[in-house]
């Protein structure tokens, strides 16, 4: 038999604010983390430049090192401490810090698009701009892409497989599957699963001017208005168990992971590809057994860039048919800007708690309906659903493709 996957923990911080209720309720609410950042290169850097961006308020790690009685972010980059910190929660949540299975039958796979950009772009600072070829002596662990699942383990005891995933905006969605995938082959009976990014960065931005995919004043996804994506940061975590495993400890079952659909373009670096996004979502449905489901929460990777909206909407048609639009699109990185590899992971968060009470949080920022994305997009207000299951998308650069099932 398969083990069917409970989900019994969340963990979530971004510019919406600092917990997974935190940021259900300004999803809900309809509240944007979006505002205009100075990015400011510095002294050796060009003229500052001011961009819309969704970034985690500082102070978000407090109440982990205060529990903890030190100083935990000193010797990890931020991207780790985002990913820390939303473990954090979701192991309390799970009721697991301390737990004897955390040591031996927990496996942690967390995704990150690129890993320690801040750490990296003062290093390049210090040698390229100081002339100095001292640098910290931490830079290296602090910049690799597993320095966050290294330091949750390390910081509560897990043996267990261990490892990072790596996939652009997909990489947390890879880090759930293979996580689900880890129990269902019984390697582990925990997996502590999601990601984190931190690259709303100086450099990192010039990097995304240069291939003009950010919105010049906000993310409007399926707006027929929409200009780009907005660069956000945060980390969202879900711990899976298998659910004979969560019902014996006595665990509350906040949701289930039903199965998933992946692929690869194979097509091209940026622009994506029909046959890939649709044919993920059509396996994700069969494996997860929604093909009969009268109203599925479709949590849209909704950049907010002509090609991608543009494409998940035909994507959506190609998978329901003429049932396309009984199924209610969200968009939430219009809220919580593109966390890149913690995208997915907040929004199967936000996602399961709007299936929990039975409301979709509205697309912020829709101006104008496109007929290009002729899908029912929930905009304006929150609005009460039926549904009792999700699918989550998560489109990357690379054509590298995954939808995940979920129900509540």
């Amino acid at each position: 038999m398969v083990r069917r996957i409970a989900i019994t923990g969340l963990g979530a911080v971004s510019s919406l604010g600092f917990g997974a209720q935190a940021n259900w309720d300004a999803a809900r609410e309809g509240r944007s983390g979006i505002v205009q950042h100075l990015f400011d290169g510095g002294q050796h850097g060009p003229e500052p430049v001011t961009l819309p961006a969704a970034l985690t308020a500082d102070g978000f790690g407090a109440g982990l090192e205060d529990r903890f009685g030190r100083k935990v972010s000193a010797g990890i980059d931020r991207f780790a401490m985002l990913g820390l910190c939303a473990a954090f929660e979701a192991l309390e949540q799970a009721g697991l810090i301390d737990h004897p299975a955390l040591s031996q039958r927990t496996a942690i796979v967390l995704g990150h698009g690129q890993g320690g950009q801040e750490t990296l772009e003062k290093c390049y600072e210090r040698y390229y701009g100081l002339k100095s070829q001292r640098m910290h002596p931490a830079s290296v662990p602090k910049i690799m892409v597993s320095g966050g699942v290294s330091a949750v383990a390390m910081q509560f005891g897990v043996h267990g497989p261990t490892f990072a995933t790596s996939s652009a905006c997909a990489s947390s969605a890879h880090a759930i599957v293979q996580g689900a995938g880890l129990i269902q082959t019984g390697l582990a009976d925990i997996a502590i699963v999601g990601g984190s990014e931190a690259i709303a960065t100086p450099g990192c931005m010039s990097g995304w001017q240069a291939i003009q995919a950010l919105a010049d004043v906000t993310c409007r996804p399926f707006s027929k208005d929409r200009d780009g994506m907005v660069m956000g940061d945060g980390g969202a975590v879900l711990i899976l168990e298998d659910m004979d495993h969560a019902r014996a400890r006595g665990a509350e079952i906040l949701g289930e992971y039903l199965g998933a659909g992946m692929t690869s373009d194979a097509f091209h670096i940026t622009q994506p590809s029909l046959e890939g996004t649709s044919t993920a979502m059509r396996q994700a449905v069969a494996n997860g057994g929604l093909a009969d489901a009268e109203e599925v929460l479709i949590s849209a990777h909704g950049t907010g860039t002509p090609l991608n909206d543009k494409n998940e909407a035909a994507s959506i048609h190609a998978v329901f048919g003429e049932r396309a639009k009984r199924h209610p699109v969200i968009a939430t990185k219009s809220a919580h800007g593109h966390l890149i590899g913690g995208s997915a992971a907040l929004q199967a968060v936000i996602a399961l708690q709007a299936l929990k009470a039975g409301l979709a949080p509205p697309v912020l920022n829709y101006n104008e309906p496109d007929p290009e994305c002729d899908v029912d997009v929930v905009i304006g207000q929150v609005r009460p659903i039926r549904a009792r299951h999700a699918l989550v998308n998560a489109f990357a650069f690379g054509g590298l493709n995954v939808s995940m099932a979920f129900a509540a």
